[in-house]
């Protein structure tokens, strides 16, 4: 296009109808806030310094969850209606031409396609801009486009304003516009707020181009669900439902499997490798990428975190902000948390937790373990039971493990502690002190054997009984 698009997001308000103490835009689906969503897909049709995003309910709170650098706000602290919000931000947006887009924070589901086919038909017109409209079965609550000559927009009437027969329209006003900007500020001073909620509405836009010459045109959306607006939790849950079904899609389109999918939920960020296998339950969230030939298995958790080429994840296995590397087998009922790091070919087996953990390439903890604060070397063993004691109260300390060596079954590690490679630690010992390579240690008491002592003891407790 030859003229640049400015879009304005209005994410002002608190949303009543939530019952909620938190403003609307801030509520989540598919993994995202609403306005995370909306900033998405303007970011696809313009770039961040012709953003802005009004703000005015929790407005710091709503520019937190806004990360893209460059896009601006606007705070419109009182909500006088939606032309007041462009009103309030008329000296940042006026002196930018080209088109000026109006979308909403609530709306999620709109497609950067959409915004580009109103573009394209505002650019192929003559008029002042286009509106977004649907046909709908049900269009109660919406304003009616009201066509004029040629098919053009004569006015939009709202719900409690339209007469019997204008009530009948079944075209309803999606409230997403885009006007030549030039005209547009040149009458925005012409909404007054002669309604009786006394607010400035932009849907009085349309009337007023049309009394100074100008028309607007409506383009169709052909699936009126794109532009739900989300006003309570039964529309917030419809909404998360159609993003995830649309995200579900398009990864098995892009060659992934995904068994059972109505029962997977995965978030819009993720990113999965073709002829990866993502079995029933499974919840895939935040910013997760999953390599190629994967397979995560059946309730498993995998959230913020990175996953080579071939790693396979047992079961009811949690796995958050951390790495597996090509190869890695993990679970099933292992819990990988914070930061953890496994290494190629290196195994996490049932009931294990790593915390701030690296597991060398091809290491093994098979069974009932915890590893904190740890570095384990490649193709070391650690046994059954064995943990770290990383906590002493008031700090965390590190434990070492080297390359190639051997933690015997139920073995504890009382950190700070470094075992050298190729050492050997004697399964139930207690180990407080730093091992050397190739060493054996043992810490435990040795055992005494009492024959007949618990016959001795039998005997007496019947005879005082």
């Amino acid at each position: 296009m030859d003229k640049p698009v400015t879009i304005v997001i209005l994410a002002a308000g608190l949303g009543t109808r939530m019952k909620s103490r938190k403003a609307k835009v801030l509520h989540q689906a598919g993994g995202k806030t609403l306005v995370e969503h909306v900033v998405a897909t303007a970011l696809q049709v313009a770039p961040p310094e012709r953003i802005f995003v009004v703000v005015g309910h929790q407005a710091e709170e709503v520019r937190r969850a806004v990360s893209t650098p460059g896009i601006g706000f606007i705070e419109q602290k009182e909500q006088k209606g939606t032309g007041h919000a462009l009103m309030v931000g008329r000296s940042v947006l006026s002196g930018l031409d080209g088109y000026l887009m109006i979308v909403y924070g609530d709306g999620p589901l709109l497609r950067a396609a959409t915004l580009e086919h109103m573009l394209q038909a505002a650019a192929s017109s003559d008029g002042a801009g286009v509106l977004l409209s649907a046909e709908m079965s049900d269009p109660t609550g919406y304003g009616r486009v009201i066509r004029g000559d040629g098919g053009r927009v004569a006015a939009i009437v709202e719900q409690k304003a339209g007469t019997p027969e204008q009530l009948e329209v079944r075209e309803a006003n999606m409230g997403i516009y885009c006007y030549r900007a030039d005209l547009f500020w040149k009458y925005i001073d012409s909404i007054r707020p002669d309604n009786a909620a006394n607010e400035f509405y932009l849907t009085d836009m349309v009337e007023i181009l049309n009394r100074a010459g100008h028309f607007v045109e409506a383009v169709k959306i052909d699936d009126p669900t794109e532009v739900l607006g989300i006003n309570n939790r039964l529309e917030l849950a419809e909404a998360d439902r159609l993003l995830r079904t649309r995200k579900l899609r398009e990864l098995m389109v892009d060659g992934v499997t995904i068994e059972k999918p109505e029962t997977v939920t995965v978030d819009m960020d993720v990113r999965i490798g073709m002829d990866t296998v993502v079995s029933p339950f499974a919840q895939i969230l935040g910013r997760t990428t999953i390599g190629e030939a994967c397979r995560i298995g059946a309730g498993a958790i995998v959230s913020d975190s990175e996953l080579g080429d071939e790693v396979d994840v047992g079961p009811f296995t949690l796995i958050h902000s951390s790495r597996l590397d090509r190869g890695a087998q993990v679970g099933p009922f292992a819990r990988l948390r914070m930061d953890s790091h496994v290494e190629p070919g290196a195994h996490i087996g049932n009931f294990v937790e790593l915390k701030k953990t690296r597991m060398g390439a091809g290491a093994k903890a098979n069974h009932l373990a915890y590893l904190g604060d740890s570095h384990i070397g490649a193709r070391t063993n650690i046994g059954a039971g064995a943990i770290t004691c990383n906590y002493d109260g008031s700090r965390k300390h590190p434990t070492r493990i080297g390359e190639g060596a051997f933690v015997g079954s139920n073995t504890t590690l009382v950190a700070p502690l470094e075992i050298g490679d190729g050492a050997y630690l004697g399964a139930g010992s207690v180990i407080t002190e730093d091992v050397p390579a190739n060493a054996l240690a043992i810490g435990r008491a040795r055992q005494t054997v009492k024959p007949e002592w618990a016959s001795k003891k039998r005997a007496l407790r019947k005879q005082s009984g």
